[in-house]
């Protein structure tokens, strides 16, 4: 089916406009307050450093309040959530160490939101505006849902802040929004721009009786609006303290100041470096159920002098199914690598950061889609390959300057591996869960050491992983494992991270068995690619085994281990599927590790030999890619591992046909 264009769909996808603009645009339908540079000049640097770090712990408090009110496990086990201040145009002054892609798009809506509501519905004092719309802001999915509020001082809006997260359920066709067979947006979640859904302190009960209709789990999609709400509260609550003890202009000047920070000493930074340019590419493969088309993301990084220029010319164009981003999820792919690769030491302000890069994308692309193309894996899908090739390209900068290396990490977990489990739950209530295992991904290595197994996303800092318990106790579902698998991370000098695998059935649901929509690219080819001569991490692997003995095993007080333990018909699942598990049925899903970084066959071989015993790598593995040759007691054959070694050179120069004569000869 074609996707038709909508007429008018433009007027929701404006670029960020300047607070000049802004302010221009909004006139007198809402004060907005302001600070005289003089004030900004004359802060004295103790009262600047305490009010900085107080809004800092301010986004930590919003953090928690959210967390502490959720009853969603993907918020308050896994940190798929965040939190920003920003000032009064909707500049982000800070932002929280949570899952930095989705706050990356909150000025879009605040600002969107000054444009086109000040005037009609209003925006007064105890407002609150709620947006998951991809193209306006706030999120990267319709599952991202966000709720921005203006607080006002003395009768002026004074600054905004946002809470954002993940819901489990927003309709569309398929359970979860992840409708697998999308072709365009209309298959997903309805995107809503930003509504006044809280008007003077108050839940609108119309608004929220709209967007609750749409979901299959309406009680938790309340229960996480709310915890929004709290989120908001607390802040405000928070600032206004600050206010009155500092001065509205002092802690407005130091916003200011925050911003203006974080700029210079990012253009200080990138003034260090040489300039320069470098390319990577990105792929995904399959947009929707039953496609087998790869398609690209490519990104030119060019650094001259203090900024940076990322050019996405060459990207795919947009195409039918659900893995298309908005501009919200290419800046979303950016701004977290900027953040964790060049900001360690500088503040968090995604509004004065912005103001060093240039970013050049065509709409229409597959990372920059106009509507109303298909969106609802627009997260995990091309706003994450954007962060891949950001990756990539930054590492190669970085790589180019002998102190700021030390800073660079190959591409993290190359992709999410998406399963959602629905159904009747083990006490007979409907659920719908979005399973985030995944989140412990393998880290990308570095110059100096490897990338930590297991360690989580680049875009999310303080990612968890829920505990296996607390799966099971919250859904109906019981582990065979979950552990970290041998040669998922990349291999190079220093090696990238491990990823994992979970294995479970369906347990103690009234019907039997649960329904299954999985979405997990990286199977036709690894998406974690190596820096340096580092090899890539291994590709997706997910399998579904029907009929399997597996109950047996359990009630004999034995726990398989393997997939050949379990038995049945195995399938080998693509990109993108949907079933049900019976319970019988047992289902795998093994994630990526990291990027590896240099050559394999210069990682020393004490510390292959040590993956090994660490089950990190297997010893066909320590073999075939690193060239070691281990005895049998486990220790490093020096002789045998330098004819290995040598072999292998040979053969990538095409000197030599028969390597397997020549590791026979070296391994005997």
């Amino acid at each position: 089916m074609p996707v038709i264009p909508v007429a008018g769909a433009e007027e929701f996808a404006e670029l960020p406009a300047t607070p000049a603009e802004t302010r221009r645009i909004v006139g007198d339908a809402v004060r907005l307050h302001d600070v005289a540079r003089s004030v900004v000049d004359d802060l004295d640097p103790l009262t600047y450093e305490v009010i900085r770090h107080r809004l800092t712990s301010i986004t930590e408090e919003m953090g928690e309040a959210l967390k502490r009110m959720s009853g969603s496990v993907v918020v308050t086990d896994c940190n798929d959530f965040d939190a920003a201040i920003m000032d009064e145009v909707g500049d982000v002054v800070q932002v929280g160490h949570y899952n930095t892609e989705l706050a990356a798009s909150l000025d879009m809506a605040t600002g969107w939101t000054l444009r086109h509501r000040a005037a009609r519905p209003g925006i007064g004092p105890g407002d609150m505006f709620l947006c998951n719309d991809p193209w306006v802001g706030g999120g990267l999915h319709q599952n991202d849902v966000s709720l921005f509020a203006p607080l006002f001082v003395d009768g002026e809006l004074f600054a905004w802040t946002g809470a954002v997260a993940h819901q489990v359920d927003l309709g569309g066709v398929s359970p979860g929004s992840w409708s697998v067979g999308a072709t365009d947006v209309f298959w997903e979640s309805v995107p809503t721009p930003p509504v006044k859904i809280v008007e003077g302190g108050e839940i609108r009960d119309d608004i929220e009786d709209m967007y609750l209709r749409r979901s299959r789990v309406p009680k938790l999609v309340a229960l996480d609006l709310r915890a929004k709400i709290g989120a908001n509260n607390v802040a405000h609550e928070r600032l206004r303290a600050l206010c009155d003890k500092y001065g509205a202009d002092t802690v407005k000047a130091v916003m200011r100041r925050v911003l203006d920070d974080a700029e210079t000493r990012l253009r200080d930074k990138l003034s260090e470096l040489p300039d320069g340019s470098w390319t990577s590419v990105a792929h995904q493969d399959s947009a929707r159920a039953g496609d087998r088309g790869i398609y690209k993301i490519v990104c030119t990084l060019t650094k001259t002098a203090d900024r940076l220029a990322f050019d996405f010319t060459g990207t795919d164009p947009q195409v039918d199914g659900l893995i298309n981003c908005t501009y919200a999820g290419l800046r979303g792919g950016i701004m977290p690598v900027l953040l964790t690769t060049l900001c360690g030491d500088i503040p968090w302000a995604p509004g004065g950061l912005y103001r060093c890069l240039e970013i050049v994308s065509e709409p229409g692309t597959i990372n920059n889609c106009t509507f109303p193309a298909g969106i609802g894996k627009a997260s995990v899908a091309s706003a994450w390959a954007t962060t891949n090739v950001v990756t990539e390209c930054l590492a190669g900068m970085l790589d180019a300057h002998p102190e700021h290396r030390k800073r660079l990490m190959s591409v993290c977990c190359g992709t999410w591996d998406f399963a959602l489990l629905a159904g009747v739950d083990q006490r007979g209530g409907g659920f719908v869960t979005m399973l985030c295992d995944s989140m412990a991904g393998g880290l990308g290595a570095r110059t100096h050491a490897d990338g930590v197994d297991t360690g989580g996303l680049a875009c999310i800092p303080m990612g968890r992983v829920a505990d296996v318990e607390m799966n099971e106790f919250s859904f109906p579902m019981l582990y065979l494992w979950r552990r970290e698998e041998p040669d998922s991370g990349g291999a190079g000098r220093y090696r990238g991270g491990v990823g994992a695998s979970s294995c479970f059935i369906p347990y103690d649901s009234p019907l039997g068995g649960v329904h299954l929509v999985v979405s997990a690219p990286g199977k036709a080819l690894p998406l974690a690619g190596g820096i340096a001569g580092g090899l890539p991490a291994g590709t997706q692997h997910d399998v579904l085994l029907r009929t399997t003995s597996v109950r047996d095993h359990l009630a004999a007080g034995r726990i398989p281990a393997s997939l050949e333990d379990i038995g049945g018909a195995p399938d080998l699942l693509p990109t993108h599927h949907e079933t049900d598990l019976g319970p019988d049925d047992v289902y795998f899903t093994h994630w990526q590790g990291g990027g590896g970084y240099g050559d394999p066959l210069l990682r020393d071989p004490a510390a292959v030999a040590a993956d090994v015993v660490a089950h990190k790598v297997s010893h066909r593995g320590a073999e075939d890619v690193y060239g070691v040759v281990l005895t049998a007691d486990g220790a490093v054959d020096e002789d045998a591992t330098r004819a290995c070694r040598a072999a292998l050179r040979r053969s990538r120069a095409g000197l030599d046909d028969d390597l397997d004569d020549d590791r026979q000869e070296a391994t005997t």
